[in-house]
C-alpha cells in the first residue's frame, strides 16, 4: 500500500464506515486511517453514493446519512464520479457479458469507472471486485496489522 495513489469506494466500505453495527466496521475504520495517513485520494459514483444512502435506511438514523452526504460533498479527499451514458454502455456491456458472476448494475458501473480511470484498487468488503480482477483492500485475510 505504500504508493496509493486513487482508490476507488465502494458501497460496502461507506456503509461499514458509517453503521458501527456492520461486521466490517472496526476493519473499514481501521482501513480508512490507514489511507488518510498515506494521503490516498478516494473516488466514488454517483451511483454508489446513492446505493449507500439506500442501504443505510433502517440500520442509522436519517441524520447520519445526511451527515455522511454533507462529509462527502464538502471533501477534498474525495471525487464522485457522475455516471454519465458511456460508463452506462460499458456497465451494460459488463452485465450483460457476466450473468454468471450475479454482479449488481451498480458495481458493473463501478468496474467501468475503475477501467476508464486505470484504477486498480478498491476499497471495499465485495468480492465481486476481486472476481473482476480488482485489488480490495483490505484483503480477506488483512489483519491490518502493520
Amino acid at each position: 500500500m505504500s504508493n496509493l495513489r486513487e482508490i476507488f469506494v465502494d458501497t460496502s466500505a461507506f456503509i461499514a464506515l458509517i453503521d458501527s453495527r456492520d461486521a466490517y466496521h472496526q476493519r473499514a475504520v481501521a482501513m480508512e486511517q490507514k489511507l488518510a495517513t498515506k494521503g490516498a485520494h478516494l473516488v466514488t459514483t454517483n451511483f454508489v453514493l446513492d446505493e449507500t444512502y439506500t442501504g443505510l435506511l433502517g440500520r442509522v438514523r436519517h441524520n447520519v446519512i445526511v451527515q455522511f452526504g454533507q462529509a462527502v460533498r464538502r471533501s477534498q479527499r474525495i471525487t464522485v464520479i457522475g455516471v454519465n451514458q458511456a460508463i452506462e454502455d460499458a456497465a451494460w456491456d459488463i452485465f450483460v457479458r457476466y450473468e454468471d458472476k450475479g454482479f449488481s448494475y451498480t458495481d458493473c458501473t463501478s468496474f467501468a469507472v475503475m477501467q476508464q480511470l486505470g484504477l486498480d484498487t478498491v476499497f471495499a468488503f465485495d468480492r465481486h471486485f476481486e472476481q473482476f480482477g480488482f485489488t480490495c483492500i483490505p484483503a480477506v485475510n488483512d489483519d491490518l496489522g502493520g
